[in-house]
């Protein structure tokens, strides 16, 4: 059976080394499904051993979520704990290193009003700005990984048994997390050296436009002047280095706010808040989302264009190629941690102020005046695909070769 306990232990020693990289005397917050407690013992065991001055675990129960947003009563989906908003941005402000375990249930939701969902998303964005605003930053070293959990697993290979498929889902999880590997970290640093090397070769370019051709996609997308392209591991504000997705196969920057033009279609289904979004197409013009289409959950996409005014622009821009691990399974994994990793994507919503020069140091106007968009979201949606090509176009107007059927063409 997957994992073994030396895969598993190899998964939590690479969340503390190589996802937070855990300081002595740091404090580390794991927030986690409470089907994943094997796991989260030993990702304390790890971190006490890497000198934690204290591990502070918060469960979650898809279940009670479940329960409560079709028994509760409406008003409550308006309300968040302001002690725990509280308490996040206090680990945040003194330096602490935040591992979650992302596994959620991608049906979880699909029978839930859409306008509950949507309140209580934006309520918790809300509550919440000031301690995302700190991981934005890279103020903190923080990190997402998955557990395979049954409910996820059934989504994922329906046609298996409740064992098989977890078992299937770990031997993914295992591969694409490099786990199985005699040294997974260092195995891990040789992957975040060659992310680097196309990071480099990116921000040296300094392309000033991309376009996008695919079935479906035909979008234009301006960079600022002082965009950064990142990927892999990156340094937080303290010199501490960290990988924010274990797995992750993308180099990526920002778009300028107001300067995405066409059409782009979704290529992979997205999981928002338990809610599934498919084969949707975004219409842009002078970087606002005017007109968009929904195969399924066009309500929720709706609401979630309609979070705020920033909803309706783009954040992030990141390039996967086609021919890459996660995207080689032919694995939908209704999970974005994964699915973004395999396809070029894109993200609606609040941009990483460290994908611009100085921007940690920039105030909000000076972010604005430097096309960095601003929202209460940011949600990754997938448009890779062995059919699409993507040119740069130089800063002397010359077109050049990004991507070509699906992949670097360079």
């Amino acid at each position: 059976m997957y994992p073994t306990k030396q895969q598993l232990d190899n998964y939590a020693e690479l969340a503390v080394k190589v996802g937070v990289n855990v300081q002595p005397g740091q404090t580390v917050v794991v927030m986690a499904p409470v089907t994943a407690a094997d796991l989260v013992r030993l990702i304390t065991l790890h971190a006490y051993k890497a000198g934690a001055h204290n591990v502070y675990v918060e469960y979650n129960d898809d279940q009670l979520s479940k329960i409560k947003y079709h028994h509760a009563p409406e008003e409550v989906f308006s309300e968040y704990p302001e002690w725990r908003a509280k308490a996040m941005e206090e680990y945040a402000e003194k330096g602490a290193a935040f591992i979650q375990i992302y596994s959620p249930d991608p049906d979880l939701l699909n029978s839930v009003e859409p306008a509950r969902i949507a309140t209580a998303a934006k309520t918790a964005a809300t509550a919440l700005n000031k301690y995302r605003s700190y991981l934005m930053a890279h103020h903190n070293a923080w990190t997402l990984i998955s557990y395979a959990t049954p409910e996820w697993a059934s989504k994922v290979f329906p046609d298996e048994s409740s064992e098989s498929a977890q078992q299937k889902l770990w031997e993914r999880i295992i591969d694409a997390t490099r786990i199985d590997h005699d040294n997974p970290v260092d195995s891990w640093g040789k992957h975040n050296a060659k992310l680097s090397e196309m990071v480099t070769f990116l921000n040296d370019k300094r392309y000033k436009q991309l376009q996008y051709e695919a079935p479906g996609t035909s979008l234009t997308i301006e960079l600022p002047e002082g965009h950064v392209w990142l990927g892999g591991a990156k340094e937080n504000s303290r010199g501490v280095w960290f990988n924010p997705n274990i797995p992750t196969e993308e180099v990526y920057t920002l778009p300028s706010k107001n300067g995405v033009n066409g059409t782009v279609r979704s290529t992979k289904p997205l999981n928002n808040n338990g809610v599934i979004i498919d084969g949707f197409s975004l219409t842009f013009k002078d970087g606002k989302v005017v007109d968009f289409s929904a195969e399924q959950g066009a309500e929720a996409l709706q609401k979630l264009l309609d979070t705020d005014e920033g909803a309706r622009y783009l954040g992030e821009v990141a390039l996967v190629p086609h021919d890459s691990p996660i995207s080689n399974s032919n694995v939908i994994f209704y999970n974005t941690l994964f699915d973004e990793n395999a396809s070029c994507h894109l993200a609606l919503g609040q941009a990483y102020p460290v994908t611009i020069e100085g921007g940690t140091d920039m105030g909000e106007q000076e972010l604005a005046k430097h096309g960095v968009n601003k929202s209460l979201i940011h949600v990754d949606f997938m448009i890779g695909a062995a059919e699409l090509s993507i040119d740069g176009i130089t800063q002397d107007g010359r077109k050049e070769a990004i991507f070509r059927n699906g992949n670097w063409a360079f």
